[in-house]
């Protein structure tokens, strides 16, 4: 028999110990810069970029230190509505909460892409580097560092799915529940043979694994696709570069379709008849501003690729000469 859903494991907590002030998701936020760092260091080796290590140190001293206050000063300027870390702005890099040490929680991708993008930058002025192959090499190694993080998304049981009806649906212990009177819950629960028992008001309904669906796709299908196909037949300087934000765009947007989405800003298209309920997986022409953001990275990937290849360095010439007869 097929179960209702998935419980979310109770041996999985975000601490890694009782009492060891160390979370899961910083182990996998260490794994994912690990990873990406590998590879790099590999592929630098392979295409004869650079085999100098203090240079590839400093490149990732670089990279990391944008991409870490990229993300968390994002974060805190776009989503802190109540505007606490801007009233108490120590709060931003300060771990603890109550005298728990919680560590840092909450950064933003898009924060740390325009971290990584300004920190590399500043690297290759000040060091006199080529921007665009470095940036390419970077580019194809650092999707699978992805997976890692989200997968401690889901260990923190954060950015959670829209509600669903699948077999392999997770009821995550710390999400908001709905009330039972509510039609499309009453609907759902029908569907699913689940009965919430009596004297209860408010009911935990199952929600895709969205946080393993992006870790599947924005890391290692992108990966994949960057590392065994592209990386070998780059046409030019900074077409890895252009094909990741493509490529980050179009898994970003997929995945948004079963990510839980905001429902005080709900969709910002709606197109077709069905009602739009952003808490539940919906049409695919319901779009939400995440997506918008998603098409976005797309047309500039697709904008970077035209431009990369237009101001390409020109071939150098090789002089060949006839030998006398």
């Amino acid at each position: 028999m097929t179960p209702a859903a998935l419980d979310y494991p109770k041996w999985l907590s975000p601490q890694i110990a009782p009492g060891i002030p160390i979370r899961w998701y910083g182990v996998m936020y260490l794994l994912a810069f690990a990873t990406t760092f590998v590879l790099f260091r590999y592929e630098a080796r392979r295409s004869g970029l650079t085999s100098d290590r203090d240079l590839i140190a400093s490149f990732f001293y670089w990279a990391i230190l944008g991409a870490l206050l990229g993300a968390r000063l994002f974060f805190v300027l776009v989503f802190d509505e109540a505007r606490d870390y801007l009233q108490q702005p120590w709060l931003i890099v300060w771990p603890f909460r109550n005298g728990r040490f919680v560590g840092i929680q909450g950064m933003s991708y898009h924060g740390g892409l325009l971290g990584v993008i300004a920190g590399v930058t500043t690297f290759s002025l000040v060091r006199r580097v080529d921007l665009r192959s470095w940036g390419d090499t970077l580019a194809v190694a650092a999707p699978l560092g992805y997976t890692f993080g989200r997968i401690g998304n889901f260990i923190n049981g954060e950015l959670e799915g829209r509600v669903t009806t699948v077999s392999w649906g997770v009821v995550f212990p710390q999400v908001r529940r709905f009330r039972l009177d509510t039609e499309w819950v009453a609907e759902i629960l029908k569907t699913k043979a689940i009965a919430p028992g009596e004297e209860v008001l408010m009911v935990n309904l199952p929600r895709h694994p969205s946080q393993l669906y992006e870790a599947l796709l924005e890391g290692i299908v992108l990966w994949l696709l960057l590392w065994f196909v592209f990386r070998p037949r780059r046409p030019f300087p900074g077409a890895c570069i252009a094909l990741y934000v493509c490529g980050y765009g179009m898994a970003r947007f997929l995945a948004e379709y079963f990510r839980a989405t905001d429902e005080a800003v709900g969709y910002a298209v709606t197109l077709g008849n069905r009602a739009a309920l952003p808490q539940f997986t919906s049409s695919v022409l319901h779009i939400t501003p995440a997506q918008l953001v998603s098409l976005a990275m797309v047309a500039a990937g697709v904008l970077l690729l035209l431009l990369f290849r237009l101001t390409r360095p020109p071939e150098p010439v090789v002089e060949t000469f006839d030998r006398p007869g």
